[in-house]
């Protein structure tokens, strides 16, 4: 039975059986009027709380101990431009713009979220400036700010002792114009990104994902499929996605959107379907700044640094005061120049963006074909790898981003000296020179945040995740001769790992005649649930990276690493490079054989375990998570997490300032063109209301591979 949620002359919203909110309007106005209703209506929380972190306002309003949440972002001054680059917008953009604010502040005029009540908010109207803003924080905080964080690291390797030819081995190719005796000079005064901002920022990191599209002639029907499943911090309630059908006289789409956007981020329409993963481009660059008197080194001279004063007020106590230093084309300096002679600065390409984004996704909307949806696409500031289909039956994929021109042999990776101008950035590249494809001969495009450079006239991935997923998934489609869509659900729940093939084939002679070696001799490198081989394969790996990595950056310094950071978790290829060369200077005087033979003997002993015991996760409330009684149904579960790093239905679980965090699923689907809308599992529910049955109405199907399908009323 569908329940009538709105009604006027202009847009109507049902909700089906499923809770997926239907909106049908008499235009395309209507259709963002009716979105902003659809969001309002199931996640004002959601929206709210991303609002208020955005702005900087944690303390004032949620929480007094908010203060490092909100000096990260009062640091970031997303808000500074907010006016003119809602001002760049076309009359076209504002008004669908317009009407998405209209809609979502005629629900927000009549119910404000209890929640927010009970802390005494009372939130001012949702306004275009609120897009564009919630847009740089999904932006940074969910894509962008890894690379920052490796760059970071690099700078605390430098001046902990690594040596150079340790950091090539970890990263060949990428360190020209590496100086290690500036480096070493750097005074690193905080974090990039302070852990708390990813425990409230309301949107979870979207790293790791996979995509394919596969072409008519591969499939049973003879049209194309379409498969995608973002993999990001799935223990949160509610889900980051919120998905969507939109309906008008001529068209319709089924979307999976975000809270507080207007566009339809991942989507399929009459005539064409794309799906998005994160593409580890590098779009944040450092720069070493040498600082004095309240300037900055400029060639021969001393430039002013600019004096931004931002007061943070505190509920029920006095406001803290803190002054930002920024440079002129280097981003914020990390601390003030009381703090040391040499300091970084820091700058995301996409701080000051959002109109040509919203123009890009608004324009997908009456996009037709292939073509038409690259080139949109490709206009997004923000770097994702896109994959296309459309009713025709052609397929494709672009990145997009606003990827910095830098100069000849400057990969990002390093900062560099800001005083020089020949490492200042150069301008953008266009998206026609960054990676893309159309109708490749194989019949199938696969993208699991792998390095993709060789598809672009530009190279801008320098730090991609290993090649494991995609090549497995592209094993799987090569395999059959007509795939359907139950193929590609079986492939995204796929736990095969070819990273544990590569590392057991060398392991093999070395496997101790215990209970964990025969579990991994006799393991197929799954990693199920009930899956012994995996979980001592596990054991195996970590004291392999103890042993070849600790004597240089320190065993608790590594233990740290594996636990409570996304370094190896993000960037396990750059150690897996190491660990499976044939010589390596992190070896040591032993050799590679030596060191998988000592971990195995340290590592495998005793019996092993099912790989699902430890696996399972609290799906925590996004505001009151671990707050209450487990009784009061904010959190849910355990979950059991299956899948690993390297498996294509992925799944990773570390810990970050004491707080369990996640890499898995987050939402799956596939479409089909021979048939409307497409099939789709979510992990939680539509709506962010604890008393709503569809708080987590979604979870079962996405827990056993249940799919749904949703589609348009009638095509």
């Amino acid at each position: 039975m569908r329940r009538k949620i709105h009604v006027d002359n202009l847009v109507s919203l049902h909700r089906g059986e499923r809770g997926v909110m239907r909106v049908r309007a008499n235009s395309e106005l209507g259709v963002y009027r009716g979105l902003g209703i659809a969001h309002a209506t199931d996640r004002a929380l959601q929206m709210l709380m991303t609002r208020i972190i955005a702005r900087g306002r944690g303390a004032e309003l949620l929480d007094p101990g908010l203060v490092d949440v909100d000096l990260f972002f009062r640091k970031m001054n997303w808000q500074s431009d907010l006016a003119q680059e809602t001002a760049a917008l076309s009359t076209d953009a504002r008004e669908r713009l317009d009407a998405y604010v209209v809609g979502v502040n005629h629900v927000l005029s009549r119910s404000v979220p209890w929640e927010l009540r009970v802390l005494g908010h009372r939130p001012e109207p949702w306004t275009i400036e609120d897009i564009v803003l919630v847009s740089r924080m999904v932006g940074y905080v969910s894509l962008a700010q890894s690379q920052g964080e490796l760059e970071r690291w690099i700078v605390e390797c430098v001046r902990a002792g690594v040596g150079v030819e340790h950091l090539e081995a970890l990263f060949p190719g990428q360190l020209s114009g590496l100086d290690p005796s500036l480096l070493k000079k750097v005074r690193l005064t905080d974090q990039l990104v302070p852990d708390a901002v990813r425990e409230l920022a309301s949107h979870s990191r979207l790293m790791a994902s996979n995509n394919w599209v596969v072409a008519g002639h591969r499939t049973r029907s003879g049209q194309p499929l379409l498969a995608n499943d973002p993999h990001l911090e799935i223990n949160r309630l509610p889900a980051v996605w919120y998905e969507v059908v939109v309906e008008c006289p001529d068209r319709y789409a089924v979307s999976a959107t975000i809270p507080g956007l207007c566009g339809l981020l991942l989507a399929r329409t009459d005539d064409l379907a794309w799906g998005a993963t994160y593409s580890f481009a590098d779009a944040t660059d450092s720069w070493v700044e040498r600082v004095k008197d309240g300037c900055v080194l400029r060639g021969d001279e001393w430039a002013p640094l600019r004096q931004r004063v931002e007061v943070v007020r505190r509920k029920g106590k006095s406001p803290v005061e803190v002054t930002f230093w920024d440079t002129e084309n280097h981003g914020v300096l990390d601390g003030s120049p009381d703090d040391g002679e040499y300091q970084l600065a820091t700058r995301w390409a996409g701080a000051f963006g959002g109109a040509r984004s919203i123009e890009a996704m608004l324009a997908l909307w009456n996009a037709k074909t292939v073509a038409e949806g690259m080139r949109h696409l490709g206009e997004l500031e923000v770097s994702f790898n896109f994959v296309l289909a459309d009713s025709s039956g052609d397929i494709g994929y672009q990145m997009s981003g606003r990827i910095p021109v830098r100069g000849p042999s400057r990969s990002g990776l390093i900062p560099l000296p800001g005083w020089d101008s020949d490492n200042d950035w150069q301008g953008f590249h266009a998206a026609s020179e960054l990676p893309r494809v159309k109708n490749p001969e194989c019949g199938f495009i696969v993208t699991a945040n792998n390095d993709l450079n060789h598809l672009g006239v530009v190279s801008p991935i320098n730090a991609p995740m290993a090649s494991y997923r995609a090549d497995r998934i592209a094993e799987l489609l090569g395999t059959a001769e007509k795939l359907g869509a139950e193929h590609m659900k079986s492939i995204q729940h796929d736990v095969h790992s070819k990273q544990a093939e590569h590392f057991v084939s060398i392991l093999l002679p070395f496997l101790p005649d215990t209970a964990s070696g025969r579990a991994v001799g006799d393991w197929d490198f799954s990693y199920d649930a009930r899956s012994e081989g995996a979980e001592a394969f596990e054991r195996f790996y970590a004291k392999l990276i103890e042993l070849v990595f600790g004597p240089v950056l320190g065993t608790e310094t590594v233990a740290y690493i594996i636990a409570q950071t996304g370094i190896l978790t993000d960037f396990y290829a750059n150690f897996d490079r190491v660990l499976l060369s044939e010589r390596s200077p992190w070896f040591g005087d032993k050799t590679r054989e030596e060191l998988f033979e000592a971990a195995a003997s340290a590592a495998l002993t005793g019996k092993p375990e099912p790989w699902g015991k430890q696996r399972g996760v609290l799906m925590s409330h996004m505001l009151f998570g671990g707050k209450l009684p487990r009784i009061a149904g904010f959190d849910r579960g355990p979950v059991t997490l299956v899948g690993g790093r390297a498996t294509p239905h992925q799944t990773q679980i570390y810990r970050s300032a004491g707080r369990l965090t996640t890499f898995a699923p987050s939402l799956r689907v596939v479409a089909d063109f021979a048939v409307p809308g497409w099939e789709s599992c979510l992990a939680g529910g539509p709506s962010d209301r604890r008393f709503s049955r569809w708080y987590y109405s979604d979870m079962r199907g996405w827990i056993h591979g249940q799919y749904k399908r949703i589609g348009p009323a009638r095509r």
